[in-house]
Parts: structure tokens; C-alpha cells; sequence
């Protein structure tokens, strides 16, 4: 017998001309990573986007450089529905394209790349844009950079907030406000993390400067203690979310948060509480290592009492994104943003002083 407390009709009439976004997904994603789409929609729309739920989301992948942070992401950010951000430093990088008003091109893969290099074309897959795309920008990263308030220590999420001040007040003296990522971010108090801050242009571009100029001085150690201590305001006010978009080493850092309270810090927490992945790593080849929820729960990165509240949904992140953000502005209010930005230090503080009382 069917149990049809946890089971539904799979629909059977037509899809009609003009049906929503949402619409689609709610009643005709019936199966396979469609029906795990659906599953990923509904847990952030009655779940996750509540006002108790703090929001981890981790980028990897070509995200920005396909348009969505622009389309998508920024209006995640904006709604107040993304609390802190994990990214690898390429997804900030191009990122600063659109909010430099820079163009970037649709294509197909299959171009003669001898060509594109003779012409001075990038191509990222089916993505190309002049080399002077690069150079403009890494002229005004350098810029940026230059000015005394990056000069010294801090961790990315300092750098990043202090960038996006820049990139937030040049988008709105080209016009096109709105456009980034690190700009929303600074405007909503959103901490960007980048766990790899030397392996992408802006951690060039920092290298550079250190050999002529003052420059800043990357902490990773604060990150890892800045992020974990998100992690345990989380978990100690409310319930902590994740959202996964691809993998890599922005994953991994989202979720060591609990292990480093648990395991190193001996400060007793469960996993976290939701768990969303959109990807297309499978774990048979350790692509996926770590990364499905009940894996995860080995390590404790996953309450697993919340495991009928974890989503894997193996699909392209560029397909996706677009789908869950249609479905959310149709169905989500926006929610007053925690600004967890300007609470880092007090937040540090307070793990610190947990630690130090638990020895």
C-alpha cells in the first residue's frame, strides 16, 4: 500500500500558457532532481526564510560571470533572506565587472580559442568578454586597495565590506546601482568569506601591492573564528541553515563551523539544522566528499534529527538559481536583514569568552 501521509498524486493534467514560476515548480517538478528542486523551494519558503533561521549560503562555480548574481542573488540579499555569504574570491572578482558597468557576452563553446587569444578574448565556457574587462577592473581593485583604510590585518569579510563600499558607491555613480553582489552585501551588513583569498584576482592583486605599497594583511584565522562564531549564535538563538551552491572549499568552510565548535572548541552543539545542496558532483568519485547530509552527520556538520529536512538536488547551479529565486519572490516576503556584519566583533567576543570559561 501506498503511505499517502508522505506521498502525493503525481499531476496529470497540462501545463497552460502562462503559468508562474513557482506554479511549475510546485506542481509539475514530480520526480527525480526536478522533485528535489521542488523539495529545496518549499524548505527555504516554510522553513529556512524565518525569522529565527540564520542563513549561511556557500558559491563556487562561474556564478557571477553567468549573470546571476546581478539577476538573482542580489535580490536574495536585498530580501534579507541571506545572512552571511562563503565564496570563492573568482565569484567577487567578476562580480565587480557589473558594477563597473563592464560587458560580458553570451556565445557558444565550440569558437576557435587560437583566435579569441590572438583578438584578446577571454572565454569562460559559453561567457566572453574583451582582456580589457580584466584590466579595468584590476586597475580599480588596485586602486581601492591602495587607499589607507586596507592598510593592515583584517579578514575577508572586512576586506570584502570595505570593497563593497567602493563598489556600491561606483554603481551608483555609473547608474546601475543594484548590479553586484559586494555592493548589496555592504548595504545589508552581509559578511562575504572567501576561505581562499589568494587563489583568484583579487588575492593577486593584493600580492602585488605588497611589493611597492601598504596592502591588506588577510587573517584567516579570524574568518575561521569570525564564521564559526555566526555558527554558534545560530545555534544558541534559533536555527542554522545552508545553502550550497556547487562546492569546494566555500562548502567545506560553511559546514566546519559546528565541527569546530563541537570537536576543537569542546563547546557542545548539534549540527545544523537545514541543509540544501544544488550540484553536480556525485560522491562515488569524492567530488562530493562531505557534502550529502547524512555523510555530513558523521562529522557532525548535520543534526541528524534534520534529515528529513536536508535537500541534495543534483542539477547546474545556472539552472537552478534563477528557478528557486522566481519561485521565492513570488512566494517569500523579505525579511529585516540581522546585519550580522556590524555584530562580528561582539559576536568573536562572545565565543571567546565561551571558550575561555568552558577550559
Amino acid at each position: 500500500m501506498v503511505d499517502h501521509n508522505n506521498s502525493s498524486r503525481i499531476e496529470s493534467s497540462r501545463i497552460t500558457k502562462g503559468v508562474s514560476v513557482d506554479t511549475l515548480i510546485e506542481k509539475y517538478f514530480s520526480a527525480f532532481n526536478a522533485a528535489r528542486l521542488a523539495e529545496a523551494c518549499r524548505l527555504l519558503e516554510k522553513k529556512v526564510l524565518k525569522k529565527d533561521v540564520v542563513l549561511g549560503l556557500s558559491l563556487s562555480g562561474a556564478l557571477t560571470p553567468a549573470g546571476l548574481g546581478s539577476s538573482s542573488l542580489v535580490s536574495w540579499i536585498e530580501n534579507g533572506w541571506v545572512d552571511y555569504i562563503v565564496s570563492t574570491g573568482a565569484n567577487l572578482y567578476h562580480d565587480i565587472h557589473f558594477g563597473l558597468g563592464l560587458p560580458l557576452y553570451k556565445t557558444t563553446p565550440f569558437v576557435d580559442d587560437v583566435y579569441l587569444r590572438k583578438e584578446n578574448i577571454i572565454r569562460i565556457y559559453d561567457i566572453i568578454f574583451d582582456f580589457d574587462v580584466l584590466v579595468r577592473s584590476d586597475k580599480y581593485i588596485y586602486k581601492v586597495f591602495g587607499e589607507p583604510e586596507f592598510d593592515g590585518k583584517m579578514g575577508t569579510a572586512e576586506l570584502h565590506h570595505k570593497l563593497g563600499k567602493y563598489v556600491d558607491a561606483t554603481e551608483r555613480e555609473l547608474g546601475c546601482e543594484g548590479k553586484t553582489i559586494l555592493g548589496a552585501a555592504f548595504r545589508q551588513g552581509v559578511p562575504c568569506f572567501c576561505p581562499s583569498p589568494g587563489d583568484s584576482t583579487i588575492g593577486l592583486n593584493i600580492a602585488a601591492l605588497s611589493f611597492t605599497k601598504s596592502y591588506p594583511e588577510i587573517d584567516t584565522v579570524l574568518d575561521v573564528n569570525q564564521s564559526t562564531a555566526i555558527a554558534y549564535e545560530a545555534k544558541t538563538n534559533g536555527k542554522s541553515a545552508v545553502l550550497i551552491f556547487g562546492g569546494g572549499s566555500p562548502k567545506n568552510f560553511l559546514l566546519q563551523t559546528i565541527p569546530q565548535l563541537a570537536e576543537i572548541l569542546e563547546i557542545p552543539v548539534n549540527g545544523h539544522d537545514y541543509f540544501i545542496q544544488i550540484t553536480d558532483a556525485r560522491p562515488d568519485t569524492g567530488g562530493l566528499s562531505g557534502a550529502t547530509p547524512h555523510e555530513a552527520v558523521t562529522w557532525g556538520k548535520v543534526d541528524p534529527e534534520m534529515i528529513p529536512d536536508s535537500v541534495v538536488c543534483y542539477s547546474d547551479t545556472s539552472i537552478a538559481i534563477p528557478l528557486i529565486t522566481a519561485y521565492l519572490l513570488n512566494r517569500v516576503m523579505p525579511k529585516e536583514p540581522t546585519k550580522l556584519y556590524d555584530r562580528l566583533t561582539d559576536l568573536n567576543k562572545k565565543l571567546k569568552n565561551k571558550y575561555i570559561a568552558e577550559k
